[in-house]
């Protein structure tokens, strides 16, 4: 109140020396802080459901301003001497909700804020205008939420879902500091007790924050490289966090401001990190490039973590937002929306290892054998390992498959970082020559990364949004880091245990069917590998046209651009839902990721179009890098060849030219259903 006089004192003209005399007055008990307006299913009636100060329901008819029901929050007998004791914080504003489909009659839930927190549900039913029943739904039991953790969390929000009749969820929002956690509860109306105690499900909270490795002799990416691949990452940190934190970083060194605002982004970081790294002879008296790049690393994660601090603020969770019409809850954050959706199969077991079903042990056990098994390696053994594997995932090899894995073992050389203490807690998990291994087992962990039922008769009937298409990249982007981390670690760890022996016999070829399951792995990391390179790498498209806009279109097609990621404008156009009103969006967009990433998806990535496609954009350079997953077919191999000649790399194009015109002939072009092919430009 005494705000609100200052703000009426500054709208008054002034008057020479007059002044307005105000005084605190106190805040009824009956006042509301928290309003929800519902009509009931009802013509021409409008009621509002209030949480008062004085702890008590009220419910008023908008029409009159009656109040026609009032009784405490809790359903309990209070004398008026307790007013104070009850008192609830005008500050919070979310006690209330109102949710059902039915005419007449609603389903109330309040949160009582005094003491350890209660909630209660009420059947809300309209006689008339001016006469409503409440019936207290659980009477006989105490509905106090169960905390995330056993540190001091506050419920800062809740909502209630009825996504069909008969069915309702309860959201919750917990905050500790800057940290949020939101749990659900599917209600049981006929087993409330025990649904309350076993039902509340968990939802993990994406940090954003990735492991980078540490820079190593080994290490074929530069120090400056790695490190702007990974801040500048499309969608992990935005152009504000970055400025604020060069700007914070450039004061602490006393870099001189001229110097870095006339340059772009990433030249700016550079600049700013590399003033502070200095490359200088060592005892010896060459150059000791080790330090230098030990330096450089230092000042990197010096940077990094500056920017995750930064980011962290942005994602102060401030309440829950509820999507009836598709199903679907948001957090709304102090400077973004995090959405929650259901896991995949893979997320459920990774996300649960340690407490899984019955029926999910064994999986559990060997997705987090390997898991651990590789978390002991070195960034230097990490570093080689994934050298020797991009030689398997894009390089034709005449080998047998036994030749193979055995290739893959003696050139990564991972077996020097293992020791005794690492084999035998593979052995305690997973038995005696590994017993518990079987095709069945590798079956079943296979099938997590596989595309979901039905995916393939799925008619995509309605196309993403542009906001939609965000939201689908970035779940892209958090599924391609989990299972690329699950199929590495399975593949190391199934190279291990082939060679983990004291008898011939014993080994595990001669009961597993090894080479299928390598395969196969082969094949998921290829796949992934490209979704990586798709996601991470940045076109410019027309403004304004959607993802489908960029496909076979010029730098001239339009005057303004706009920079997307190569994911989004060479496979945005194929990704939808088939339908949009009866379809829950929170497991619709989780099957859609879940299918992109599968290694037997029905979503065909065509690399070849896909260079047409940049060769038109004029950025023949990441058509190139494309070449590694396409096909030795004709076609592909005239694309290479049109790839080095924009180029300039004449010698090359021709020799590519000569190799596709031996097939040409008998060869049948493919359907290109979405790329212009024909009379590309150099």
């Amino acid at each position: 109140m005494q705000g609100w006089a200052q703000n009426l004192r500054s709208m008054l003209p002034f008057q020479g020396k007059h002044t307005i005399r105000y005084k605190k007055v106190n805040m009824e008990y009956s006042a509301a802080t928290s309003i929800e307006i519902s009509d009931f299913g009802l013509e021409n009636l409008l009621y509002a459901v209030t949480v008062c100060v004085d702890h008590r329901l009220r419910i008023w008819n908008l029409q009159d301003g009656q109040i026609v029901f009032t009784c405490d929050l809790l359903n309990a007998e209070r004398t008026p001497q307790d007013v104070g004791k009850w008192s609830i914080d005008p500050a919070q504003s979310n006690l209330v909700r109102i949710v059902g489909r039915g005419r007449g009659s609603r389903i109330c839930a309040t949160y009582s804020p005094i003491g350890a927190g209660e909630f209660k549900f009420w059947k809300l039913v309209a006689k008339d205008s001016h006469t409503i029943v409440a019936e207290d739904m659980f009477p006989q039991l105490s509905l106090v939420p169960p905390t995330p953790s056993s540190d001091v969390w506050t419920l800062a929000d809740f909502t209630v879902a009825n996504p069909a009749e008969g069915e309702m969820n309860l959201w919750t929002l917990w905050k500790n500091n800057i940290t949020y956690r939101v749990q659900k509860l599917d209600v049981d109306k006929n087993n409330m007790s025990e649904a309350w105690d076993r039902n509340w499900d968990g939802v993990y909270a994406e940090t954003n924050v990735l492991d980078v490795q540490t820079s190593g002799a080994c290490d074929s990416t530069d120090v400056t490289e790695k490190w702007l691949e990974t801040i500048l990452q499309p969608g992990r940190f935005t152009k504000a966090t970055l400025h604020t934190a060069l700007s914070i970083y450039e004061q602490g060194l006393g870099v001189a401001r001229e110097n870095v605002r006339t340059k772009g982004l990433a030249e700016s970081i550079c600049t700013v990190l590399g003033s502070a790294a200095t490359l200088n002879r060592g005892s010896s008296g060459s150059m000791d490039y080790e330090a230098f790049r030990a330096s450089s690393e230092s000042q990197w994660r010096r940077f990094y973590r500056l920017l995750i601090e930064l980011d962290r603020l942005r994602g102060e969770a401030l309440g829950l937002a509820l999507d009836h019409d598709a199903d679907m809850v948001w957090v709304v954050c102090t400077d973004l929306v995090s959405a929650v959706r259901d896991c995949s199969a893979l997320e459920r077991l990774y996300y649960n290892i340690t407490s899984s079903d019955e029926d999910k042990l064994q999986q559990a056990s060997l997705v987090n054998t390997a898991l651990s098994f590789v978390d002991g390696f070195s960034d230097s053994f990490l570093q080689v390992c994934d050298a020797v594997l991009r030689s398997e995932l894009f390089e034709v090899s005449t080998k047998t498959d036994l030749e193979r894995i055995q290739y893959f073992s003696d050139k990564s050389g991972f077996w020097r970082a293992v020791t005794d203490e690492d084999c035998n807690q593979v052995v305690d998990v997973l038995g005696q020559n590994f017993n518990m291994v079987t095709d069945s087992l590798y079956k079943q962990v296979l099938d997590l990364i596989a595309a979901p039922e039905g995916a393939e008769r799925r008619k995509l009937r309605h196309p993403l949004s542009d906001f939609g298409n965000k939201l689908v990249m970035k779940t892209v982007q958090d599924s391609l880091e989990l299972q690329w981390k699950v199929c590495f670690s399975q593949l190391i760890l199934l190279v291990h245990m082939e060679f983990e022996f004291d008898e011939e016999q014993d080994a595990l070829h001669n009961r597993v069917d090894i080479f299928s399951v390598y395969r196969q792995l082969v094949d998921a990391l290829r796949r992934l590998e490209l979704l990586r390179w798709l996601g991470k790498t940045e076109v410019e498209v027309p403004m304004g046209r959607g993802s489908k806009s960029g496909l076979g279109q010029g730098k001239k097609a339009g005057n303004e651009t706009q920079v997307v990621t190569a994911l989004e404008a060479n496979v945005g156009h194929l990704l939808g839902f088939e339908d949009v009103t009866h379809e829950p969006l929170a497991a619709s967009i989780t099957e859609l990721v879940a299918n992109l990433c599968a290694p037997d998806s029905d979503i065909k990535i065509s690399t070849t179009s896909i260079q047409c496609s940049l060769i038109r954009r004029e950025r023949a350079d990441l058509a190139l890098d494309l070449a590694p997953f396409c096909d030795q077919n004709p076609f592909s191999i005239y694309v290479q060849a049109r790839v080095l000649l924009a180029l300039k790399d004449f010698a090359g194009a021709a020799i590519h030219f000569r190799k596709a015109a031996i097939g040409m002939g008998t060869f049948r072009f493919p359907q290109c259903d979405a790329y212009a092919c024909v009379g590309v430009s150099t």
